[in-house]
């Protein structure tokens, strides 16, 4: 569909779409693995330049004035700042949230998605400005994907000297190999596709192992394939006083037994991650900045496909050997 471009209202701001990534959530929702409103917009990774701000302006998480011909990314989500999850520091969770790709079509207000040529971001979305020399097609994912690790890593604790297993090498997994090694971990990688057990080791990762050959004594395990085998990995491999991030888990999928002995007796703690805080999606592209050129970031989203051809973009994302692929709405 066609909609004139609005006028931002106070607070919100325009964005033109510069690049967009099809994420894993997007190809769940596709696949009906995941309950979402149709029609809607999809799409919740991306990269644009600000065109307009409305009234009484809008900043940027570290506080820097949102304003037009910035390059920026957000958040996946808007929240109220005012109830008692915003208030209690989850506004992830806010109980007003707005989800960007995830909200029912408002003919009225499309611009909801990355899948278009602009989106309309809301007020209470975490906005970061991508510093010169960034390419879009690295940053585009810290809107989800990277943002979405850093949140993960937040709640490991200190990873300088700990032994930290990551289950899932896809687009999640090897951002996590990157910054847990980057924060000083030893990290192994466990996956059953050789490829991405191979990509896992050029970031950073010092060990991959298969599905079938759990380490021991882990301090962190961050399981972010969603599979229950993989969530069961994660539990065995623990050493005492270890924890498990759970983050991959987010479509239905088969139940895990825990025994509570095992955690008490382990003083075993396990942390769910869903969404992320601003101060993640801000850490994601300090991150990007500061290691893209180090480690192979720019081979993980390949294409350039028009909005026109987003079907061929959804239908790649399924079997490529990168795991994003990029949709350009200007091509």
């Amino acid at each position: 569909m066609t909609t004139d471009l609005p006028r931002p209202a106070p607070g919100e701001t325009l964005v033109r779409i510069d690049l967009a990534t099809v994420c894993g959530s997007d190809l769940h929702t596709v696949r009906g693995r995941r309950p979402s409103p149709v029609p809607a917009v999809l799409g919740h990774e991306q990269v644009g330049t600000v065109v307009a701000v409305g009234a009484g302006g809008a900043s940027c998480v570290d506080g820097t004035p949102v304003e037009p011909g910035m390059r920026v990314v957000w958040s996946v989500s808007a929240s109220c700042g005012d109830c008692d999850r915003c208030a209690r520091a989850m506004p992830q969770k806010c109980r007003r949230l707005r989800k960007y790709g995830h909200e029912a079509l408002d003919e009225a207000a499309p611009l909801t998605g990355g899948f278009a040529t602009h989106c309309v971001v809301l007020p209470g979305t975490a906005v970061v400005a991508v510093p010169d020399g960034l390419p879009d097609h690295v940053v585009c994912p810290a809107s989800c994907a990277t943002a979405t690790v850093a949140a993960v890593l937040a709640e490991a604790g200190p990873l300088e000297g700990r032994q930290v297993l990551v289950t899932g090498a896809g687009m999640l997994g090897v951002t996590a190999a990157a910054m847990a090694a980057s924060a000083g971990a030893h990290v192994v990688v466990m996956d059953p596709h050789p490829l991405r057990r191979e990509r896992a080791l050029r970031f950073g990762a010092v060990k991959v192992c298969d599905t079938d050959d759990v380490p021991e004594d882990m301090d962190v395990a961050v399981e972010l394939s969603g599979r229950a085998e993989a969530v069961e990995a994660c539990l065995r491999s623990l050493a005492v006083g270890g924890t498990v991030v759970l983050a991959g888990s987010v479509s239905p999928g088969d139940p895990v037994a825990l025994d509570p002995e095992w955690v008490v007796r382990g003083l075993h703690r396990l942390v769910g991650v869903h969404n992320y805080r601003p101060a993640d999606l801000q850490r994601a592209v300090d991150f990007l900045a500061a290691h893209h050129l180090r480690l192979p970031f720019a081979e993980l989203v390949e294409g350039a496909y028009p909005l026109d051809r987003l079907d061929e973009a959804v239908a790649a994302a399924h079997d490529a050997v990168a795991p994003r692929q990029a949709v350009v709405p200007s091509a």
